[in-house]
């Protein structure tokens, strides 16, 4: 092996420059040169890339959103058009392929191997997840960022004796919304994994304004139930808890990653070379049980991580 390329692929997430940053730096390290394919798949398909070196990724650590640029590719779904990016790889004598992104990105990368490209996936989404690790990059800083504004608006909520409703995203997991509620003493954490209705959340908010609470915090995801809905019914049936609604919406993708993120994208970074030079044909690098393992893409499926049932439990014990 001599050369690889590195991509950013789907929604952005702290820390993928940290990532990129890793990958460039180990494996010239390791006597490889490695070419950055820009703006994800679609960039693949159409050959935009450029020669990286130690230099191209210094100071970048520390930067939100992707050196690389990404783009979500509808050709690259298709079989001609992810046929257009391997033959593009092979010609440009790209022997392997890391791949940084979330579930989507996976499944491309994946593809590729079939195909008969090596390929490594690096997770990074703030949702935290993907199959194969219990840790995704971006997710802390994610969470970091709601639980800074939740503060933030709790002051306000305080001052003027409201429920401060604020959406947060997790389309599919209720991670960032459940990990941020237990962080910030949430009164109300609603989850795609835990449904609860309208009517049991009023009923949470009567019993704990009957002790003599006058402020609250609900957090929802976006994936369990929208902010305005939340807040339709809370005007419509508790208008004297004066109700607000906060989405936070891209400012939980943005911004310079946690020390967390930044330390376990180089990590990581590490691992996905190290893999492919030891002959690797295809996986997902990951923590599991406080280990960084690289799972072939086949098996990791078996390792599916759900939320912490006693956390759900727990933030709505202590918010009453």
């Amino acid at each position: 092996m001599n050369k690889i390329g590195v991509l950013t692929s789907g929604g952005d997430s702290p820390s993928m420059n940290a990532a990129i940053r890793s990958v460039t730096r180990y494996a010239i390290y390791k006597g490889l040169t490695v070419e950055g394919i820009q703006r994800g798949y679609e960039g693949l398909i159409h050959g935009e890339s450029l020669a990286l070196n130690r230099r191209s990724v210094g100071g970048i650590i520390h930067r939100g959103g992707t050196h690389l640029r990404t783009s979500r590719s509808e050709e690259f779904m298709t079989k001609e058009g992810r046929l257009k990016g391997y033959n593009w790889l092979v010609q440009n004598h790209i022997d392997a392929l890391v791949v940084i992104g979330g579930n989507g990105s996976m499944k491309g990368a994946e593809k590729l191997s079939e195909m008969g490209l090596p390929t490594v996936t690096i997770p990074g989404t703030i949702d935290n997840d993907m199959a194969g690790t219990q840790y995704t990059l971006g997710y802390d800083t994610a969470v970091n960022t709601v639980l800074e504004a939740v503060n933030r608006i709790r002051d306000t909520a305080v001052s003027h004796d409201r429920v401060a409703i604020i959406e947060v995203m997790g389309r599919h997991a209720g991670f960032i919304a459940l990990e941020s509620g237990l962080s910030c003493g949430a009164e109300i954490v609603l989850i795609p994994e835990k449904k609860m209705s309208m009517e049991e959340v009023s009923h949470h908010l009567e019993a704990s304004h009957k002790q003599w609470k006058k402020n609250s915090i609900i957090i929802t995801a976006e994936g369990a139930v929208s902010g305005a809905e939340v807040l339709q019914y809370m005007k419509a049936h508790h208008p004297e808890m004066n109700p607000s609604l906060t989405v936070l919406g891209y400012l939980q993708r943005g911004g310079a990653p946690s020390a967390r993120d930044a330390k376990m994208a180089s990590l990581f970074g590490q691992k996905a070379v190290e893999y492919l030079l030891s002959g690797g044909t295809g996986a997902v690098v990951g923590l599991i049980h406080d280990n960084i393992v690289a799972t072939p893409y086949e098996e990791a499926g078996q390792f599916q991580f759900g939320i912490d049932e006693n956390e759900y439990e727990l933030v709505h014990a202590l918010g009453m």
